[in-house]
């Protein structure tokens, strides 16, 4: 008798909802499409708002923290949304959920070096103009991050801080950065 007085009131705590909820899955990530919240187009890049977001397992608050950014204006592309939770993934494919509100729609991206094939692919050159040929006005180290200004599909306008927190404007191929697609135009 007593353990149906148990299941009795397990069930009645089940059905007034005071029972502890389970976490929801994660929702189906569409690969490529629009996103079913804002309607904007998945995957896209943007860029973290703040010096400390929390990366986690699931969409909600209730999932465990997979890791925690600490660099305001990281690029990051969104994969997936629900509700008032974007699917995000970095430059190294690390994937997990943060709220829409510590996003930015600010184009941000990391100076990609490429493999290491010698002393001359150490830095990649800042130049003058969208030309192989036009004067440095900066070396970037891989993961140096910059402000996108605009792309025309093969070469973006960078604008980067320098450690002296000098500013420096200049191109950069756009195969060299992560952030922003292959022969995208961005305006």
């Amino acid at each position: 008798m007593r353990a149906s007085r148990l299941s009795f009131a397990v069930a009645a705590l089940l059905l007034t909802g005071l029972a502890p909820a389970a976490a929801a899955p994660p929702p189906t990530i569409p690969e490529t499409g629009t996103g079913p919240v804002t309607k904007l187009p998945l995957p896209r890049y943007a860029s973290l708002k703040t010096d400390r977001v929390n990366l986690r397992e699931g969409p909600s608050k209730d999932h465990r923290t997979l890791w925690v950014f600490q660099r305001a204006g990281l690029p990051v592309e969104i994969v997936g949304e629900f509700e008032t939770w974007r699917r995000i993934r970095d430059s190294e494919g690390t994937e997990g959920w943060v709220l829409h509100s510590l996003l930015s729609g600010r184009r941000t991206a990391i100076v990609n070096a490429g493999p290491d094939k010698g002393a001359e692919k150490a830095a990649i050159a800042l130049r003058a103009k969208a030309n192989d040929g036009a004067d440095d006005e900066a070396r970037l180290q891989s993961g140096v991050i910059g402000s996108v200004k605009s792309c025309t599909g093969t070469w973006c306008r960078l604008i980067v801080m320098l450690p002296n927190r000098r500013d420096v404007d200049g191109y950069v191929r756009q195969n060299r950065l992560w952030g922003v697609y292959p022969n995208e135009v961005v305006e």
